[in-house]
């Protein structure tokens, strides 16, 4: 009887020492995957608006918000990069290299013109 409850104490303690550090990961996993999402949506707002404007013959204050929208981008990729890391499986390296030369090239467009 004093076997079994000691059996069941060490199961009970290796389940909670066990499960904690995987909530955390997934709480991890969750907090990159929604910074991604929320500024890579971010970005690509500023730049729909942008080129709303454009389209409009608007060109107030282009370049400060193009910056802005590429920095991020960047910062979205970075997320993602750390999500994957965390979730233990290989970032898909060809187009998360891809997005970030696009977010870099919008970023060096608008400081070459300044």
């Amino acid at each position: 009887m004093m076997k079994k409850k000691i059996i069941y104490c060490l199961l009970i303690l290796l389940f909670n020492l066990h499960f904690p550090n995987q909530v955390n990961a997934e709480k991890n996993l969750d907090f990159y995957m929604n910074d991604f999402y929320t500024k890579s949506n971010e970005a690509s707002q500023i730049l729909k608006e942008i080129e709303g404007e454009i389209k409009a013959g608007i060109r107030i204050k282009v370049c400060p918000r193009q910056i802005k929208a590429a920095k991020l981008g960047i910062l979205a990729n970075e997320s993602l990069i750390k999500a994957f890391q965390i979730a233990g499986t290989k970032p898909p390296s060809s187009a998360i290299k891809a997005s970030k030369e696009r977010w870099e090239s919008l970023l060096n467009d608008c400081k070459n013109m300044n």
